[in-house]
């Protein structure tokens, strides 16, 4: 009979090998000084849904294309910056941001690749 210890490594030796031939975990981008609560009332206030609805018809989903224009979670900043500067929005840079952040989390979804056992921020 093994001992529990030695019965709990077999178990587990797959998980912990798999683990370190990975060199990178993959996890979603955040903006860390977002605020979601801030962007998602931006995203209702200014109507944004309308606006894309017009843009490309349908429902406006269609405008989030991640394998398009808006690849990488600057362009999506800078996308929000330029809808905020043409339709004189007026929203603060940390505003852009939170927006940016509602965005990535409903639509884009980018990934960061993260170094095995470290905590970072992207």
């Amino acid at each position: 009979m093994k001992p529990p210890l030695a019965a709990a490594l077999l178990l587990l030796w797959p998980m912990l090998v798999h683990t370190q031939t990975q060199p990178q975990a993959q996890t979603l981008y955040q903006y860390p000084e977002a605020d979601l609560v801030l962007g998602q009332k931006l995203l209702q206030e200014h109507d944004c849904v309308a606006c894309h609805v017009r843009r490309v018809g349908g429902d406006g989903s269609s405008i989030y294309r991640p394998t398009g224009r808006i690849n990488t979670p600057s362009a999506l900043v800078t996308m929000v910056e330029v809808c905020n500067t043409e339709l004189r929005l007026q929203m603060f840079p940390e505003d852009v941001v939170s927006v940016a952040a509602v965005l990535q989390r409903d639509h884009y979804r980018f990934l960061v690749s993260l170094p095995t056992g470290k905590a970072s921020r992207p």
